[in-house]
C-alpha cells in the first residue's frame, strides 16, 4: 500500500486527484462511503471517511497526501518508485507521510468489528501551509459525531508528540525607482531596501533567541523568524525596481506572531518608507500573508492517555516543525502527534522510513482497532 501511495506524485503544486481517486475507490471496493472537501479551484482535494458506527467516541486519523519536492535533490533512484534496501523503504513522502497513510488504508480489513468509529481524514497542501485541512476540519466538526479525538500520525518515531510551532509565511515586495546605476542619487534600490528590511528581520530573530527562556521543550525554544527566498533586479548597471523576498515566523505556543509582523510593518512604515518617498513618491512595501497555521500545545487529553496506553510510552516532546495539530485543536478535537518514522528523514534526498518504524506504527493502529472493537 506504501508502494502504491508513493506512486502518486503528489507534490503540493501539483495536483493529489489521482491519488484521492485510487483511495475513494478502494474504500467503495470494501463498502465504505467516502467524501470529497475540494479546494476552490477543484485541481486538490481533502478526503473524509468514516469506518464503523456513526457514534460519538471514535478516533480521527489525520494524514497529510502532499509531498515536498524533489527539485535540485541528489535521489540515488526514482524518488516516486518506493525502494526497499536492506531494512528501509526509501521513497518520497515514504516517511512524510504515506507510511501511516499506508498502514492504515491496508488494516482497514480489520476494521470490520468497530463498535467506535475510525473517521479517516486525508489533507492537501499541509506542506505548503496546512492549506486543505480547516475546510475539511470544519466539516469533521459540523457533521460527524464528536470523536473523542484526533491522532496525527506526522513521523514522531511513535512517540506521543504534544506541541508544536505555528507558522505564519509571508511575501514582502519592495518597489524601487529605476535609474543608470551611476546615478544612485536619483533612483531607489528595491535590493538593497530589501537587504535592509531582511537585516531588520536577522536583529529581530536574534533579540527573540536572546530573550526567551529556556526549557520550553521546543528546539530550538524560541519562535524564529526566516527569510528562505529573494529575488529582485534586472540589471548591474540598472537601480532595481523591484525586489521580492519570502519569510516565515514559526512561533511557539503562546506567542502571537502578529506582534512581530505589526512591528516589521511599523519599521516599514517609520524607518524606511520616509526615506524613499523623499525620492520617488512611487515607491512602496507591501508584506502578504499566504499562509498561516496555529501553534499546538496540549499537555493532556484522553486521546493523549490512550495513545501513551497503546504505545507503552508515558514520555511527551515538542517539535519545532509545524502541523495541523493546532487547526485540530482550534475547532475543539484533542489531538496528538503519533506515527512511524523519523522527522529526521522527511524532505530529504533519499528519504526513507526503516521497516521497524513500519511494524511499530502497525502494531499500534491493529491495538487502536481493537480498543475500538470493544
Amino acid at each position: 500500500m506504501i508502494e502504491k501511495l508513493v506512486g502518486f506524485n503528489t507534490v503540493s503544486r501539483d495536483s493529489n486527484l489521482p491519488l484521492i481517486d485510487f483511495v475513494q475507490n478502494l474504500l467503495y471496493d470494501q463498502g465504505i462511503d467516502s467524501r470529497r472537501v475540494p479546494s476552490a479551484d477543484g485541481k486538490k482535494s481533502n478526503l473524509i471517511a468514516t469506518v464503523g458506527p456513526m457514534i460519538e467516541g471514535g478516533i480521527v486519523l489525520s494524514g497529510h497526501t502532499d509531498v515536498v519536492p524533489v527539485d535540485g535533490q541528489d535521489w540515488s533512484s526514482d524518488p516516486f518508485v518506493l525502494q526497499r534496501r536492506a531494512d528501509r523503504l526509501y521513497g518520497r513522502g515514504s516517511c512524510d507521510m504515506k507510511g501511516f497513510i499506508g498502514i492504515a488504508l491496508a488494516l482497514i480489513p480489520q476494521m470490520k468489528q468497530l463498535r467506535r468509529p475510525v473517521h479517516l481524514a486525508l489533507s492537501y497542501d499541509e506542506e505548503v501551509g496546512c492549506l486543505g485541512a480547516p475546510d475539511m476540519i470544519e466539516v469533521i466538526r459540523r457533521e460527524l459525531p464528536q470523536p473523542q479525538g484526533v491522532i496525527v500520525g506526522e513521523p514522531t518515531t511513535m512517540g506521543a508528540v504534544t506541541g508544536h510551532k505555528g507558522i505564519v509565511a509571508l511575501r514582502t515586495t519592495v518597489r524601487g525607482y529605476q535609474a543608470h546605476s551611476s546615478q544612485t542619487h536619483r533612483g531607489v534600490s528595491a535590493v538593497m531596501t530589501a537587504a535592509r528590511l531582511v537585516s531588520h528581520l536577522e536583529s529581530v530573530a536574534d533579540g527573540l533567541a536572546a530573550t526567551t527562556p529556556m526549557g520550553n521543550g521546543f528546539e530550538p525554544h524560541f519562535t524564529t523568524v526566516h527569510v528562505g527566498v529573494i529575488r529582485g533586479g534586472t540589471a548591474l548597471n540598472i537601480i532595481s525596481g523591484e525586489c521580492e523576498f519570502t519569510w516565515d515566523i514559526r512561533n511557539i505556543p503562546g506567542e502571537d506572531p502578529q506582534v512581530l509582523i505589526d512591528g516589521f510593518e511599523r519599521f516599514c512604515r517609520e524607518e524606511v518608507l520616509p526615506g524613499m518617498h523623499a525620492r520617488h513618491a512611487a515607491c512602496g512595501i507591501d508584506t502578504q500573508v499566504f499562509a498561516r497555521s496555529p501553534a499546538f500545545d496540549e499537555s493532556e487529553s484522553s486521546v493523549l492517555n490512550l495513545v501513551q496506553a497503546l504505545t507503552g510510552r508515558l514520555d511527551t516532546t515538542r517539535v519545532a516543525y509545524g502541523a495541523e495539530a493546532g487547526h485540530y485543536q482550534g475547532a475543539g478535537f484533542p489531538s496528538v502527534l503519533c506515527g512511524p518514522g523519523s522527522i529526521d528523514q522527511a524532505h530529504q534526498p533519499d528519504e526513507y522510513i526503516d521497516l521497524s518504524e513500519i511494524n511499530s506504527g502497525e502494531q499500534f493502529l491493529r491495538a487502536l482497532i481493537s480498543e475500538l472493537s470493544h
